[in-house]
């Protein structure tokens, strides 16, 4: 093997996991291989100084560790040539971010013994404030784990999680940045209805969102005694939460992250 990490699939998160260890952890790029169906992204990771190769199968024989970074929907198909081919008889650790596709189904496609670790990082681990969580396949081991840990740590925080969190996970933090841009947005629109130009409307909303879930990660308090201290009788906060709670935000919100986790349990299917 000449190389020790190859991804194949390289997307928004792939060149985000691999931008965090050759910039973040001073990885050389010449330890990576890149294979990827589409012109831009092939340029994209030459532009980073990695290589390119001609095929999965070509960039599989080479690593030690093998980062799958391509649609769920396209990885039966990506997992039956590199068995078929022999490309995983060296039993490389394989590291899958597909959502909804679970350990034992990929298990069940490579050489046995093949180790895996599934991942679900989420996007702002494009911008080294992700949160990405990890979950061993039946042959991996602790130092599998570790190894995992190490290649998504410089792209923020990472947790490891028995697997049949995996789908409620994908729902709360990988969707959970799209639920929180509707909801800047939201927020933003009502400055602008209060008079405040746009930008520095959707600037406070951003603001003030990021300071509050600092908050709550560094003080460990509970969401709810954070909102208690911020509420005074007869305020103007009080005011506005029960605007919130008369459109049901509680219900509406748990929802979105109940369906978008069913969702992601069928992604694989």
């Amino acid at each position: 093997m000449t190389t020790s990490l190859a991804v194949i699939g390289f997307g928004t998160m792939g060149q985000a996991i691999i931008s965090g260890l050759v910039e973040a952890s001073g990885y050389p790029p010449e330890r990576f291989v890149v294979f990827d169906k589409g012109k831009p992204a092939r340029e994209r990771a030459r532009s980073m100084g990695l290589a390119c190769s001609g095929s999965a199968v070509e960039a599989a024989r080479q690593a030690a560790t093998i980062l799958l970074c391509v649609k769920p929907k396209d990885l039966d198909g990506l997992l039956a040539d590199l068995a078929a081919s022999g490309a995983l008889d060296h039993r490389p650790l394989l590291i899958s971010i597909a959502a909804g596709v679970s350990l034992g189904h990929i298990g069940a496609q490579v050489p046995e013994g093949t180790p895996v670790v599934r991942a679900m990082p989420n996007t702002p681990c494009g911008i080294r404030m992700g949160t990405t969580v990890l979950a061993m396949g039946v042959h991996a081991t602790e130092a599998h784990l570790d190894q995992a840990r190490t290649m998504f740590e410089p792209l923020g925080a990472v947790l490891a999680l028995e697997e049949h969190h995996m789908d409620a996970v994908t729902g709360l933090s990988s969707s959970g940045p799209a639920f929180i841009f509707l909801i800047l947005d939201a927020l933003a629109e009502g400055g602008v209805l209060c008079g405040l130009p746009r930008s520095i409307a959707l600037e406070l909303s951003a603001r003030m969102t990021m300071g509050a879930a600092a908050m709550v990660l560094q003080t460990g308090r509970h969401p709810a005694a954070l909102k208690d201290d911020v509420t005074t009788p007869a305020g103007c906060t009080v005011a506005g939460l029960l605007a919130l709670e008369d459109g049901r935000i509680r219900s509406v919100i748990a929802r979105a992250v109940e369906r978008a986790s069913q969702v992601a349990g069928k992604l694989g299917r």
